[in-house]
Formats: C-alpha cells, structure tokens, sequence
C-alpha cells in the first residue's frame, strides 16, 4: 500500500505524489475515497475531508495515462 509522505517534509502533495509508483497512486486515491465515505457518514467529527488530494491524484493519473499513450 502506499504511503504519504509526513506532513513535516517540504515537498509539496504534487511533487509527493509524482514520486509515487502506479500502484502506490491508484492505492492513496483509493484511501482518499475511502476517507472521504467514512467522514460522510459520521457527521460529528469536526474533520473535514480536503478534496485537494483528489484533485492532485486524478490530475496525476490523467497525466500518466496520456503520456504512456504517447510511446
């Protein structure tokens, strides 16, 4: 499974997750829906889910499969 990078490391979640491999990627954008389910369903946390590490992920995984499409 993959693992993120501590919050105490300089490098930003863009340049994190481009060091991540495809099936460390695919893994964290999995972790991230299922974050997002568990905080929907328990509305009395004082959590709130980021949907910037989705859009990272996704952007992330557009680009790879439009660059593996290119060779």
């Amino acid at each position: 499974m993959g693992q993120y990078a501590s919050f105490t490391d300089h490098a930003s979640i863009e340049e994190q997750v481009k060091n991540l491999a495809d099936e460390e990627l695919l893994d964290f954008w999995e972790e991230t829906q299922q974050l997002a389910k568990l905080l929907d369903q328990d509305e009395q946390l004082d959590l709130e889910y980021n949907p910037e590490y989705e859009r990272v992920i996704l952007q992330e995984l557009q680009y790879r499969t439009c660059y593996k499409g290119q060779f």
